[in-house]
């Protein structure tokens, strides 16, 4: 039997091209595309730190919207603290965000 996750996007090695590192501060891009976007509104426009990269995997955006071939882009772990985005907690919240959803601070 085939294994189903074969047919998942593998990450690749991280291009050397990657905007961001590891402890770097930045924003996320505050934007309401109109096609699908993997951005959850409650990071949108807020500052984070980047705490892990996956390396390369394709922009689901643009799989989403059939653009063949998708980009491929590095996806950073984005640490939030949980007060800067509800108000309230004294706990962090990661998010998995590609490299051109996010802007440098």
């Amino acid at each position: 039997m085939p294994d189903p996750r074969a047919a998942l996007p593998q990450a690749q090695d991280q291009p050397s091209s990657a905007a961001f590192t590891l402890g770097d501060r930045v924003r996320v891009r505050a934007v309401d595309p109109e096609h699908h976007t993997r951005v959850p509104r409650y990071v949108r426009g807020q500052l984070g730190e980047i705490v892990h990269s996956h390396g390369a995997a394709p922009l689901p955006d643009d799989r989403a919207r059939g653009i063949e071939p998708p980009r491929v882009e590095t996806v950073h772990v984005v640490r939030f603290a949980a007060r800067d985005l509800w108000g309230v907690g004294d706990h962090t919240v990661a998010v998995d965000l590609w490299e051109s959803y996010l802007e440098p601070c």
